[in-house]
């Protein structure tokens, strides 16, 4: 699983699987773009980075407002081939169906659906014309199975999924694989932080391996799809939960 000599464009890059991400990817030879709303988390992490030796570009964005992500996306990456895009950025607006609000199910929509469209719209034509590429999509276990109080986060990562299968058919001939992992209970600052122990604990109770997953487990899932060593796989969503959602 070398990447060695690719370039990977890495969005939620500050912190959690995205964090995990860009630190797998680097510790395997590629060269980073990372993208992270939070402009002091994404320089502390490509200042960790760079003391590997390998080069990493922090892109401080908000994935949202398409007009600063396409300036910002042709002031780092016009001169730079990206031969690995992986969309990993994402929020949650919890709601049920009865009480979320249009603005918020838009936003959650919005940055796990159109944020990966304009990145796929801005880095697919080089990879096509280079005859070589990987997307990979991180979508969640939540886009099969639903979640109560989750209907905007699971409709946007069930979305991603569809996303995932289409963009593989347009590019496939191409060389271009795309593909999606579906995470299970992993342990990010935001599920420490902001979910409620009782949760946690009935999410482990129905997975099989009875645990958590860390950061650098769904990464490594990650960095294997964006190798050569994935070359004949594409259009698959690959859960790494656990068994949780089987």
């Amino acid at each position: 699983m070398n990447l060695e000599g690719r370039r990977a464009l890495i969005t939620g890059a500050g912190q959690g699987i995205g964090r995990a991400c860009a630190e797998v990817f680097a510790s395997r030879g590629a060269d980073l773009v990372l993208v992270d709303k939070n402009a002091a988390t994404v320089h502390e992490v490509c200042g960790e980075i760079t003391k590997t030796g390998r080069t990493a570009v922090p892109v401080p964005v908000d994935l949202t407002d398409a007009r600063a992500l396409r300036r910002e996306l042709e002031r780092h990456c016009t001169r730079l081939s990206i031969d690995i895009l992986v969309n990993n950025a994402g929020f949650d607006r919890p709601g049920t169906t009865a009480k979320i609000d249009k603005a918020g199910f838009e936003a959650v929509l919005g940055i796990h659906l159109t944020g990966p469209l304009l990145l796929i719209q801005f880095v697919l034509p080089s990879m096509r014309s280079r005859k070589w590429g990987r997307i990979i999509n991180v979508s969640s276990i939540y886009g099969l199975i639903g979640g109560k109080g989750e209907v905007a986060y699971s409709t946007a990562k069930a979305g991603l999924i569809g996303f995932t299968k289409s963009v593989a058919r347009e590019a496939g001939a191409d060389g271009v694989t795309v593909n999606a992992v579906l995470p299970g209970l992993t342990r990010t600052p935001t599920i420490e932080t902001f979910m409620a122990r009782k949760f946690k604990d009935a999410i482990i109770q129905d997975t099989p391996l009875g645990r958590i997953a860390e950061p650098e487990e769904v990464a490594r899932v990650i960095a294997f799809l964006a190798s050569d060593d994935a070359s004949f796989i594409t259009a698959a969503a690959i859960p790494v939960s656990g068994g949780w959602g089987i």
